[in-house]
């Protein structure tokens, strides 16, 4: 399930990468860089980034204020004053985002690819962990994303294998997409595979131990030890029923048998 969830991750970078290409709904901001060409006029074309005001300066124009705009209406926008000044007649702009800089989104935690990474458009929460590479098997399906609304979690699983799409939220830039490391328990004693292993949803003890192998031959299955710390920081010694349910940091001990 784990590798099915990364690969799907991966794919759907691909189609992000190749949706925004066609994406006409993204506000030009601060820190973006625009190639702009003007037809038939190659001296006027330039690559610049636009300021922390939203301007840009273009030559002939001065100051142009292209902030908060799309790429489509900045284009009209200096075709028109190259026009109304008389320098360019039936002027023919085209503007290209070399760099979407203004809307950065950051993604932490338990994924391939954690940084910082800007958004071309507004991307789903399943699309931006898809640009960090995906979620690895050691990476929790519980995603916390922290923004203007404050911190809240999300359910991949639920996403991914069910298709809740009130799950898969919108992310615009400015949050902070935090995937923490899966919750694990330990086997150790007389295990077949002794280790550390991911807790999947209820896991049982019973589902615990057939992870590690079951008992070794000099190993019994009666008698498990489960080692729990409690609220207070103290480590109890329980005796589970094989029904109980694994919990966070669970460490199971297999005893040796008497006989």
């Amino acid at each position: 399930m784990r590798k099915i969830l990364a690969s799907l991750m991966l794919l759907l970078g691909v189609w992000a990468h190749v949706a925004s290409a066609d994406d006409g709904n993204y506000l030009l901001g601060p820190g973006d860089m625009l190639k702009i060409t003007v037809y038939n006029n190659p001296d006027l074309t330039l690559e610049t980034r636009i300021t922390e005001t939203g301007t840009i300066s273009f030559p002939l124009l001065g100051e142009v204020a292209l902030g908060g705009i799309t790429a489509s209406a900045a284009e009209k926008k200096l075709s028109n004053q190259l026009e109304s000044g008389g320098f360019v007649k039936q002027a023919q702009i085209n503007i290209l985002v070399v760099q979407f800089q203004s809307k950065m989104v950051s993604i932490l935690g338990s994924v391939f690819k954690p940084g910082r990474y800007p958004l071309d458009r507004s991307m789903n929460l399943t699309e931006v962990l898809a640009l960090a590479g995906g979620v690895p098997a050691d990476g929790s399906d519980m995603i916390t994303v922290i923004g203007k609304t404050g911190k809240i979690e999300y359910d991949l699983r639920n996403i991914v294998k069910k298709g809740d799409g009130t799950q898969n939220i919108n992310l615009v830039g400015g949050e902070i997409v935090y995937v923490p490391r899966a919750p694990m328990f330990y086997i150790y004693g007389e295990a077949q595979r002794p280790g550390s292993y991911r807790i999947e949803r209820d896991m049982t003890v019973m589902q615990a131990l057939a992870l590690g192998g079951g008992p070794t031959a000099r190993g019994t299955q009666r008698g498990v030890q489960l080692h729990r710390r409690n609220a207070s920081g103290v480590v109890q010694v329980l005796s589970p029923e094989l029904t109980d349910l694994v919990k966070q940091d669970d460490v199971l001990f297999i005893k040796e048998s008497l006989f």
